[in-house]
């Protein structure tokens, strides 16, 4: 995709204000018009809850009036950040960050914040604060199988055995096993695998595995997930449902923020169109509360890992604008989603050009809308790149199944191959609300196993290279090969390994000698087909922090 920048603010520089304060809007792909109802992740963003309606409050007109009671607000406090964790005592909690509105240098006084732990009875809001855990900034929490809570904070974190504390300061540790760490370790984003090991995004793109949350986070990436196009990246948000990982990130420069999917939280494809961008905070009868800025996106899950609710950091004006005691500050909003429809494709083989029809069996939710509310014509289902442009296989039939229904549709232009793991429905309810999902395919393995080598080192007779399963299922018998900047040094073979497991394996070679930023790629073959390649940089050996 090519993005063209038109400077809306082109004075800021003549005016000596930093470079990211500038407001930059970057043009979408042309092909994006295109894109139906339900093409962009930002179409699940519904009506904000109705709530306590004010105009005699801080901000500018673009954010008056707004609901004060939503997320968290106040005269004397700006805030920042955080997620919302749902209690035993069915409360929410949300950790946010926050500082005095007056504090000096204003919104630039966010490095001295202080992590607060805030209840509210409904997911959004009001959120009241009940104790203070300490500084930081960019918290995120998240719960661990022993049931203690954490809460991840810019370059420490807090943990404790209650929600309501004590609350003690730690810190992770990191493993960048060889690779590069990009733009630091901050800004982290943690998912619960189905073990209940943590995957963690970094700011800069680069995916991390904890298995017990707390253990050294041990990188598994050489290069950054995110889309391939020209952006300022940060703010990522990943999560897990019962069937796939999804990743937000925004570019902050541009205001745009990008969707991605992945089967192994390792391996991701990006959808079009816009995840979010400004305006998505509106009232049901059309009023959009039109903050600035949305960043720090966090989401809330139901018990089938959906998300039901996002909540973002905003702010009415340019951070460098937001000064002490003026009329600008910041707060989190809470935004209720669209959770989408669970569904799995009842086809055993599969699913290719030549396949006749496709079964899909779409699950009734007890609290959901009644499936016999769909416009049953509006179906289309297929692989996104299909689905989001209004392309994809038509139903034919619909049968009822108790509370669920199962819909039969041609099998000829879902354009599914093998590549794809989680086809997409879109479609209307009878309203002409959205109805959306993913399906999962019953001859995929959802819990694949995932090899990742360490540098080799130098060794009598060729060299040794570390092989490591990092997935949730063991892998099969394969073979590694080793280059040194392009030429190929020498292959051994790879035993099956099971989740967690490492081997050193000895890769005959007649010299292996690399030297500072020399290139060494690990790939793994199966039946001549590489199926993973592992880029090394030699570098001066890195601290672990």
């Amino acid at each position: 995709m090519k993005y063209l920048q038109t400077i809306l603010a082109c004075g800021l520089l003549l005016a000596g204000m930093p470079a990211q304060a500038q407001v930059t809007e970057r043009e979408r792909p042309e092909e994006w018009k295109n894109l139906v109802t339900g093409g962009r992740f930002a179409d699940r963003f519904e009506a904000m809850p109705q709530g306590q309606l004010s105009d005699k409050n801080w901000g500018c007109a673009d954010v008056q009036p707004r609901y004060v009671d939503n997320g968290i607000e106040r005269e004397d406090l700006s805030f920042w950040g955080g997620n919302i964790l749902k209690g035993d005592d069915g409360r929410y909690h949300l950790f946010v960050c926050g500082w005095k509105e007056n504090s000096p240098r204003g919104h630039m006084f966010w490095s001295k914040s202080t992590v607060f732990h805030t209840v509210a009875d409904k997911p959004y809001g009001p959120y009241h604060i009940v104790n203070s855990i300490g500084k930081g900034h960019n918290p995120e929490a998240f719960r661990l199988t022993d049931g203690r809570y954490v809460v991840y904070v810019i370059d420490g974190c807090y943990i404790a055995d209650r929600l309501e504390g004590p609350w003690l300061y730690s810190r992770f540790s990191f493993d960048p096993r060889d690779r590069r760490i990009i733009e630091g370790l901050s800004n982290l984003s943690f998912a619960s695998r189905p073990d209940n090991s943590k995957l963690m995004v970094c700011r800069g793109g680069g995916i991390w595995v904890s298995r017990d949350g707390l253990s050294p986070y041990q990188q598994l990436t050489d290069k950054r997930v995110y889309p391939a196009v020209e952006g300022e990246f940060e703010d990522p948000v990943i999560w897990r449902d019962e069937l796939q990982y999804h990743l937000i990130v925004n570019d902050w420069l541009g205001r745009v923020a990008f969707y991605e999917r992945s089967l192994d939280g390792l391996h991701w494809v990006v959808e079009d169109g816009e995840a979010y961008v400004p305006g998505i905070s509106r009232h049901a009868d059309g009023k959009v509360e039109n903050w600035f800025k949305y960043e720090r996106p966090k989401v809330l899950q139901d018990e089938y890992g959906r998300v039901t609710q996002m909540n973002f950091a905003v702010i009415d004006t340019i951070k460098w604008e937001d000064l002490p005691n003026d009329r600008h500050s910041s707060k989190n909003i809470c935004i209720p989603m669209n959770r989408g429809l669970r569904m799995e494709v009842r086809n055993t083989a599969p699913i290719g050009p030549k396949t006749k029809k496709i079964e899909l069996l779409i699950k009734g939710d007890a609290d959901g809308r009644p499936l016999a509310d769909l416009d049953f014509a509006s179906l289309r289902f297929g692989t996104h790149s299909e689905v989001n442009y209004g392309r994809g296989a038509k139903a034919v039939k619909a049968v009822p199944q108790g509370n669920d229904l199962l819909v039969t549709f041609q099998g000829k232009d879902s354009g599914i191959t093998d590549e794809e793991f989680a086809p997409k429905l879109i479609g209307a309810y009878k309203d002409g609300q959205l109805a959306f999902g993913y399906a999962r395919l019953p001859y995929l393995n959802y819990k694949p196993a995932l090899l990742s080598a360490r540098l080799p080192v130098a060794q009598d007779g060729g060299m040794a290279v570390e092989v490591q399963n990092f997935g949730l299922s063991a892998s099969e018998p394969c073979t590694v090969s080793v280059t040194l900047n392009g030429q190929l040094l020498g292959r051994t073979e790879v035993r099956v390994l099971q989740p967690y497991e490492a081997v050193t394996c000895s890769v005959p070679s007649v010299t292996y000698r690399p030297q500072e930023k020399d290139v060494v790629e690990v790939c793994f073959e199966r039946a001549g087909n590489v199926f993973e390649r592992n880029t090394l940089v030699v570098e001066p050996k890195q601290e672990k922090k």
